[in-house]
């Protein structure tokens, strides 16, 4: 059963964090995505390989007894989560025993449509959810959906439940060159999230080996597509750890000019500000022109 849990893990977004794989001995999923980092297998719509809601707290009370400082308790999978047939069984027992720790969970978005799902997803703390495609041609072409699945289907039931859940909801978007970076397919992006109104968007693009020939973007692109959302949704980009953009210089005007059109996280500010246009920014924050402000672990940047 050691399989089962996995970490600590210290995440930048989430704290520090332990795993709960629900699908820990195969992938199980309902998507195959090009960039996935897990091999190429075939789409499923359930679970042919369940671990017991038993064997899965015996191994995570284990692991909280060897790892006493841990902030969130992270419920994945090799593959979807929410496939998982005790979802809601499970997530009941691990708030019996969590104390003040966070509970989330990491889900493609393709089932959030199920009522069922939904109803499970309520008892977390925070959720986060996918949406690489605002179209049903790219969720067949990257995500490689299992049949059935649409991307009107998602985004009801994203809509659906953000009217219900009055707790942090994340979305995040993977981008994949030539696939889902053009213009046209992140505005279309932008315009659903406009109207969903999550707690935070974070974008990024490939950082791994993936299980398929696609390429990533560079952080100049994610910076140009985090462009193109509307300024009221703090977006997050997950930048790689090594940014090929090279600090630059901000007046004023320019640093004030720029958060007019979208907050910029702190590692925005790290990666694109030099020394002295973080100074500026440090008179700003005292002189009250700007402010800040945290969700969940990241702290972004806006006008006051």
């Amino acid at each position: 059963m050691s399989n089962i849990i996995f970490g600590p893990l210290l995440s930048r977004r989430f704290g520090k964090s332990l795993g709960i794989d629900l699908s820990p001995n195969k992938k199980q999923c309902n998507f195959d995505c090009l960039y996935c980092e897990l091999k190429p297998a075939k789409t499923v719509d359930k679970y042919n390989d369940v671990i017991s809601v038993a064997d899965i707290m015996t191994a995570l009370q284990d692991a909280l007894l060897q790892h006493k400082d841990i902030d969130v308790i992270t419920v994945t999978a090799n593959g979807e989560p929410t496939l998982y047939p005790y979802l809601g069984e499970l997530i009941d027992e691990i708030d019996k025993i969590k104390n003040d720790k966070i509970t989330l969970i990491l889900s493609n978005g393709s089932t959030i449509g199920d009522p069922k799902v939904r109803e499970a997803l309520m008892k977390f703390d925070m959720v986060k959810l996918s949406l690489d495609c605002a179209t049903d041609k790219c969720l067949k072409k990257l995500d490689r959906a299992h049949k059935g699945i649409s991307v009107t289907d998602i985004m009801q039931g994203m809509l659906d439940f953000k009217a219900q859940y009055n707790k942090p909801l994340i979305i995040e978007a993977l981008f994949v060159k030539s696939i889902n970076d053009s213009l046209e397919h992140v505005e279309a992006l932008n315009k659903f999230l406009t109207i969903l109104k999550p707690t935070r968007v974070d974008i990024g693009t490939i950082d791994r080996p993936p299980a398929y020939k696609v390429e990533p973007l560079s952080s100049e692109e994610l910076l140009e597509i985090a462009s193109h959302f509307d300024a009221s949704l703090p977006v997050y980009i997950v930048h790689r750890k090594s940014s090929e953009i090279r600090a630059g210089s901000y007046n004023d005007d320019e640093i004030l000019v720029t958060l007019a059109n979208r907050p910029l996280s702190e590692d925005d500010v790290n990666i694109l500000f030099d020394e002295k246009s973080k100074n500026r920014l440090k008179i700003l924050l005292e002189t009250k022109k700007v402010k800040n402000f945290k969700i969940y672990g990241v702290t972004f940047y806006i006008l006051a």
